[in-house]
C-alpha cells in the first residue's frame, strides 16, 4: 500500500515537472525574436548578419497587407519606398541608446519627417543607386558625364530606367536641360527595377539605373558590365527597422556591435549596402579610405555629397510632381 501511494505520488511530481517543462518552453519559443523584411533588396551578406536566433520571414510587401499581419512581428525592416504601406503610429519609439548610434547623415535625413515619425523610424542601411553599362568601352561613360548622357542618341530605347516617376523626375533636374524628363520618356526605354539586370544581359540594352545592391554580384562575374556613379550624386535608397510588440531595444544593440565590426562593414559595401552609424571604419567607406579593400568601384566623395534621399511628400507635393508627370506624358 505504501508502495502503491509512493508511485502515484511519484508519478504526479513527474506529471507537473513534465507540464512546468512544457510550460517554460512553450513561453521560450514565444520570446523568440521574430523579423520581417523583403530579401529582395537586402544583400545576401546582411541577412546572413541578422542574429541566428531570430525567426525570419520574407514578406512580399507588394502584396504583403501589413495593416492587419505585421503584430506578430516584433521588427520590420523596410525600404523608403515602401514606407506609405505602414502606419507609422502603430510602432514602437526608439530609445536613446540606439538613436546614439547615428551619423549625421542620417540624423538629417530624419530630420525631414514628422516629430512622431521620426521617433519610429531607425535607419539600418543606405544604398545608392548606380549606373550599370554594358561594353562602356563604345560609349564612354563616365562619372564627369553626369546625367546628361541619358539624352544621348546612341541611348535611344537602349536603356532600363526605375519604374518609379519621382525618382525620374529627381534625375531629370540634374540633367542640363528643362525637357530632360520628356526627352528621356519619349526615348521608348524599358522600366523595370526588379529585372533590370535580366533585360540589360539578355537584350540590346545598353545600361541600367538601379539600387547597387541589386547588381553588385553581375558586376563580378560579367566582365562586359561596369559601373558609373555620376559626379552630381546618385539617389539613395533608406531601409529602416520598425520596432513593434513592446520588444526590448537593447537586444539590438549587439547586433549592430556586430555590424560595426571591420569584416561585417567590408561585406556590406562590397555588397553595395552602407551603414548609417557613427564609427570611424564604417564612415571611411563613404569617402574609399579603405582601397586595400579591394571594392569594386564606388561613389566618390563628389558624388556622396551631391546624392539625394526622398523626404516624406506633402500633399502640395504630390500634386506637383503629379502635374510634373503630366505634362511630361503630353504629345
Amino acid at each position: 500500500m505504501i508502495n502503491n501511494q509512493f508511485s502515484r505520488r511519484k508519478f504526479l511530481d513527474i506529471a507537473k515537472l513534465s507540464v512546468l517543462f512544457l510550460l517554460t518552453s512553450c513561453k521560450g519559443l514565444s520570446k523568440k525574436i521574430s523579423i520581417g523584411f523583403y530579401k529582395n533588396f537586402l544583400p545576401l551578406s546582411f541577412i546572413n548578419l541578422l542574429p541566428k536566433n531570430w525567426k525570419k520571414e520574407n514578406l512580399n510587401f507588394n502584396k504583403y497587407n501589413l495593416s492587419k499581419n505585421f503584430r506578430d512581428k516584433d521588427i520590420i525592416l523596410i525600404n523608403d519606398g515602401w514606407l506609405r504601406r505602414v502606419d507609422l503610429k502603430d510602432f514602437n519609439d526608439i530609445s536613446d541608446p540606439l538613436l546614439d548610434y547615428l551619423d549625421k547623415r542620417s540624423k538629417s535625413y530624419l530630420g525631414n519627417w514628422e516629430l512622431f515619425e521620426r521617433k519610429k523610424l531607425y535607419p539600418i542601411g543606405v544604398v545608392p543607386y548606380a549606373v550599370v553599362v554594358k561594353n562602356n568601352q563604345r560609349y564612354k561613360i563616365t562619372s564627369k558625364n553626369n546625367w546628361d548622357f541619358l539624352l544621348s542618341k546612341d541611348l535611344i530605347g537602349k536603356m532600363i530606367l526605375p519604374n518609379s516617376p519621382r525618382l525620374l523626375i529627381s534625375i531629370a533636374e540634374r540633367i542640363n536641360d528643362k525637357n530632360a524628363l520628356k526627352a528621356i520618356i519619349d526615348q521608348d526605354n524599358i522600366y523595370d527595377d526588379i529585372n533590370a539586370i535580366d533585360w540589360l544581359i539578355n537584350t540590346d540594352a545598353v545600361l541600367a539605373i538601379l539600387p547597387l545592391t541589386l547588381c553588385e554580384k553581375y558586376l563580378k562575374v560579367d566582365s562586359r558590365l561596369s559601373i558609373v556613379f555620376p559626379n552630381k550624386g546618385v539617389p539613395l535608397m533608406w531601409n529602416f527597422l520598425l520596432i513593434n510588440n513592446n520588444f526590448n531595444q537593447t537586444l539590438l544593440i549587439d547586433w549592430i556591435d556586430n555590424l560595426l565590426e571591420r569584416n561585417s562593414v567590408k561585406k556590406l559595401i562590397r555588397d553595395g549596402l552602407y551603414l548609417p552609424f557613427k564609427n570611424e571604419y564604417n564612415q571611411g567607406s563613404y569617402n574609399n579610405t579603405f582601397k586595400s579593400e579591394r571594392l569594386l568601384k564606388r561613389p566618390s566623395e563628389e558624388c556622396w555629397r551631391n546624392s539625394w534621399s526622398f523626404n516624406p511628400l506633402k500633399e502640395s507635393e504630390k500634386t506637383e510632381l503629379e502635374i510634373i508627370w503630366k505634362k511630361s506624358l503630353a504629345p
